[in-house]
């Protein structure tokens, strides 16, 4: 009798130790994303978010332990609408329901406000934001997933005059902290490399009808459009442009290199060059075997920034691993540190004030109704 009441006593034993490591094993670590996932530009939130997922499935399928206790990390998403301030109402939210640590916004716009409450909560974010001024506010709780706008539109500028030969240039851009920030580190560069800007107009990011600013532009007869902003305006810029019969080319950020983009301006689109920030996929150090898992995931290819958000997503939890926590201010200072392989690229660091330290640019344009590499600067 003895020995089976010890027997019994030792499987309930075994018992509750499986129960406890299951209750350990569902301890959560609350991760915040915020983008559009609404709207004209739901389609770039989207593709971010499922970046983060993927990350954030394949680092529990690891089986993390921080602390001497299993995690589970989850994703808490909002749509911020890519309006400023619906993304600072988003951000307080986020903190008040306990996030960990912050994966976005997208927007510049947005991040740039939403970012102050963050800081104020000590929550480390990393976001897609490439507007300088997103890392320039001195918090220390802010990094990106790309290159910034000085980057970019640094090179760029100078590709469009030095690259391509076109002199006289005009700018159009959107007014929004990511549109005006590229157009105007564009307008540097070009000027530096000798470029002459014939003329710069502005609209919003809203917009659907250029023709008034293109019948102003036609009078300048630039060889080149810049377009600071998103596909949704560029496609019809491209097609109205036609239509007036101008034949100048137009370039544009990364927010233009998309699908939607070709889809909207039709044979429009045809000549256009973008800039995008990092190798194309197929390119990129772990970019193959990423798409194979992203299809496999979500049955369709992966878009311009998904790679991007995985790479951050990766970055933040193997921060909070590398710390042994998952208290922000326990685990920022080795995220501030962070030098590992990346799908994008083979170092992902910061530099002291969160920006990317190795980033690359690569033109592309568009050729037969498909986007084409024509070279890439920089990078690791």
């Amino acid at each position: 009798m003895q020995s089976k009441l010890t027997l019994s006593a030792v499987a309930v034993a075994g018992l509750l130790a499986f129960g406890t490591a299951n209750a350990q094993q569902a301890q959560e670590v609350k991760l915040g994303f915020a983008a559009p996932l609404t709207g004209a530009q739901a389609h770039y939130g989207k593709d971010m978010q499922n970046g983060i997922q993927l990350a954030i499935d394949e680092y529990n399928a690891t089986k993390p332990v921080i602390a001497g206790k299993p995690v589970k990390f989850v994703l808490q998403s909002e749509d911020d609408q890519a309006d400023p301030r619906q993304g600072s109402l988003v951000a307080q939210k986020l903190v008040d329901s306990g996030i960990k640590g912050m994966l976005g916004h997208f927007n510049s716009g947005t991040t740039i406000p939403a970012s102050r409450i963050y800081a104020q909560a000590g929550i480390p974010e990393i976001a897609m934001a490439t507007a300088p001024e997103y890392t320039k506010q001195g918090f220390k709780t802010t990094f990106r997933m790309m290159t910034s706008d000085i980057q970019q539109g640094s090179v760029v500028g100078t590709f469009a005059v030095k690259k391509l030969g076109f002199k006289n240039i005009a700018i159009v851009d959107d007014r929004t902290a990511y549109g005006q920030g590229l157009a105007d580190e564009f307008e540097k560069a070009a000027k530096a490399a000798g470029g002459k800007i014939v003329r710069r107009e502005f609209a919003n990011d809203k917009a659907v009808d250029f023709r008034a600013i293109l019948t102003n532009l036609k009078r300048a007869n630039p060889d080149m459009i810049f377009y600071g902003g998103a596909d949704a305006q560029a496609g019809p810029l491209a097609k109205q442009l036609r239509e007036l019969g101008m034949k100048s080319t137009v370039m544009a950020g990364e927010m233009v290199k998309s699908d939607a983009f070709l889809k909207i301006a039709g044979d429009a689109a045809n000549g256009a060059v973008v800039s995008l920030a990092g190798l194309p996929l197929d390119k990129m150090p772990g970019g193959a075997a990423y798409e194979s898992r992203y299809k496999a995931k979500f049955g369709s290819a992966p878009e311009t920034y998904s790679p991007y958000a995985y790479d951050g997503a990766m970055a933040m939890m193997s921060a909070m691993k590398k710390a042994n926590s998952t208290d922000p201010a326990k685990y920022l200072p080795t995220l501030a540190k962070t030098s590992m392989p990346g799908v994008t690229t083979r170092e992902l660091a910061y530099d002291k004030v969160g920006d990317l330290k190795y980033g690359s640019i690569t033109l592309y344009k568009v050729v037969d109704g498909k986007w084409t590499v024509l070279e890439t600067v920089g990078g690791k």
